[in-house]
């Protein structure tokens, strides 16, 4: 997981990806992957899910955070003066298109077996611009009402058709239709949390009759209280994340890989 100076941003970031219930069964290595960068007053977090279809969908995972942190710190590292609006969806599209290149330049002519998701979140002085090709999700905690916090899921990418759960990868030949951005300009937020869709039973709830998703407070409050805490993240908070993510509760609700990504605003002082 890439880092940098986290010193530079005011969020504390911490997260990590397991295998789920039937990799370990199999003995088969975890196709999920994140990574982080921070750099100046920017922070890049990144999840992505590897296709357990395809062979080797574990490096196309670990290459395609590795990119975005990359990329996206970059782009938002030169735009500094950048603001809230359009300016940031093209920045957003402009990096995907840069981590697109290298990927496929990459992964040549195999890059179907490298098949991948991707979801981005860029933390930027001001705004905060999300970006995802595939089934990951973000959930923000943002301001209080009756005194308790409030958590808000982003717009997630839309189905490939309305009878078809399909999704869609980086490698997808018409990926970057698919791929859906938003800007958030909010001083309120102060935690965000990336994850694949191995979490979606844990972190999401869906109203009744399949209407919309909406958090889970009770689980997405617990996991940023976890990380509130000031001082670097402990060995055993370390170990808490791992056990809770392996967890014979979490499973029963989900086998698949799991990632929990999340970053929380660090007390001003």
């Amino acid at each position: 997981m890439a880092a940098g100076d986290e010193r530079a941003v005011p969020w504390r970031i911490h997260g990590m990806s397991v295998e789920g219930y039937r990799h370990r069964r199999q003995g088969l290595p975890c196709q999920d992957a994140c990574a982080y960068k921070v750099s100046a007053s920017v922070a890049v977090l990144a999840v992505a899910d590897g296709a357990g279809s395809r062979p080797r969908s574990e490096e196309g995972s670990r290459l395609a955070v590795e990119l975005a942190a990359e990329h996206f710190a970059r782009r938002a590292a030169a735009a500094a003066e950048c603001q809230p609006g359009e300016s940031v969806h093209e920045l957003l599209e402009g990096a995907f298109r840069d981590v697109s290149k290298v990927f496929l330049d990459r992964t040549g002519a195999d890059a179907a077996d490298f098949a991948t998701t991707l979801t981005v979140v860029v933390l930027a002085p001001g705004w905060l611009g999300h970006l995802t090709v595939g089934d990951g999700f973000v959930v923000l905690r943002a301001g209080t009402e009756d005194g308790e916090r409030q958590f808000h899921l982003l717009p997630q990418t839309a189905a490939v058709s309305e009878y078809s759960n399909e999704t869609v990868f980086l490698t997808s030949p018409d990926a970057a239709r698919w791929v859906h951005t938003d800007c958030v300009s909010d001083e309120g937020i102060d935690g965000v949390l990336l994850s694949t869709d191995g979490l979606v039973q844990a972190a999401l709830n869906r109203s009744g009759g399949g209407g919309a998703l909406s958090p889970n407070v009770s689980f997405v409050d617990a996991v940023f209280r976890s990380l509130d805490a000031p001082g670097p993240v402990t060995d055993d908070a370390h170990e808490g994340l791992a056990t809770l993510l392996r967890s014979d509760r979490l499973t029963a609700l989900n086998a698949d890989d799991k990632t929990l990504l999340r970053a929380v605003l660090r007390a001003r002082p």
